[in-house]
């Protein structure tokens, strides 16, 4: 079976844990034990976040500018790509480390943006250190860069626009079918828009489950697995809460997510289960061999209705 695993932000890096490379190893050698199991028996990618990574590179960036200003940030593009060698060179090494056997490749993959996407027009992801109002007026007065208020900071606003295409989906296939593991996409990819032929790096953020479906459209999955820390809950949080066991996009059509959290995730799933390629699953990291094996996390499938624990 073919595999497309979203790996969640929790997987690197725990609520509240200081992004220093120990925090960082010790959850990815955990994510591995449980993806090397599952890459012994099926063709695996895997996508990343790397929200929290090129957070503390901007901030670091930022810092060094101050002790020299002639030193400019670098683009966001390019340390998203450096995250994906961070990040995947950590998966790489730990995976490998599980299993010998296993061949593991990370690929740093452009992911092509439209700039007409209506995200440009109106950004909202935060990204980056924080700033007071005093600082971020000053900047936004001699670049175009923009802040809006986050509680009582200020922090840079980026566009999140939809992915489009996936620029080295040839090299992710021929990958897989050597036989390896292929870390790919990390972050939502690079962001790029081609023009007249040529690709250039954008100044966003793509969201990871987005692009993670879209690969898993590109490739053919039979499965595609958006790993967090749970199931599907209906009113998660309240007395009333219910896990699912099994959705379909018509059942959950009745249900309202926060766009913050779960809403880009139950949106991806559905999106591929819509296409009739395969089915898709919520669940947890820790009990990925459960939730392949659909005894664990929601499924998501075609029909209707939504079946509870």
């Amino acid at each position: 079976m073919r595999i497309v695993l979203a790996l969640g932000g929790n997987a690197l890096l725990a609520r509240g844990q200081a992004l220093t490379a120990e925090n960082q190893r010790e959850n990815i050698q955990r994510a591995a034990q449980n993806i090397a199991e599952v890459a012994k028996q099926h063709q695996v990618v895997i996508v990343h976040g790397n929200g929290p990574q090129v957070g503390l590179l901007m901030e670091q960036n930022a810092a060094y500018q101050e002790y020299s200003p002639e030193t400019t940030p670098y683009p966001m593009d390019v340390l998203g790509s450096q995250t994906c060698g961070m990040v995947g060179y950590m998966l790489q090494q730990e995976l490998r480390n599980c299993d010998t056997s296993l061949n593991i490749a990370t690929l740093v993959t452009q992911t092509e943006v439209s700039k007409a996407d209506p995200a440009f027009a109106d950004p909202t992801k935060f990204v980056g250190p924080v700033y007071t109002e005093a600082q971020a007026k000053e900047m936004m007065a001699v670049s175009d860069k923009q802040f809006k208020a986050d509680g009582e900071y200020y922090r840079r606003v980026v566009p999140s626009p939809m992915p489009k295409d996936i620029v080295e989906v040839a090299q992710i296939e021929t990958l897989l079918g050597a036989g390896n593991v292929v870390i790919a996409c990390g972050g939502g990819g690079v962001p790029v828009s081609i023009e007249d032929g040529r690709s250039l790096g954008v100044e966003c953020v793509i969201d990871k489950d987005s692009t993670a479906e879209l690969l898993a459209e590109k490739i053919n999955a039979d499965l595609f697995v958006i790993l967090t820390d749970g199931s599907i809950y209906r009113n998660y949080g309240k007395e009333d809460q219910a896990e699912m066991k099994v959705a379909t996009p018509k059942g959950l059509e009745a249900f309202s997510f926060p766009a913050g959290s779960m809403g880009p995730k139950v949106a991806a799933v559905c999106q591929f289960v819509e296409t009739g390629r395969g089915e898709a699953a919520i669940g947890s990291l820790f009990e990925l061999d459960k939730v392949i094996n659909k005894q664990a996390g929601t499924l998501v499938t075609q029909g209707e209705g939504i079946e509870y624990y």
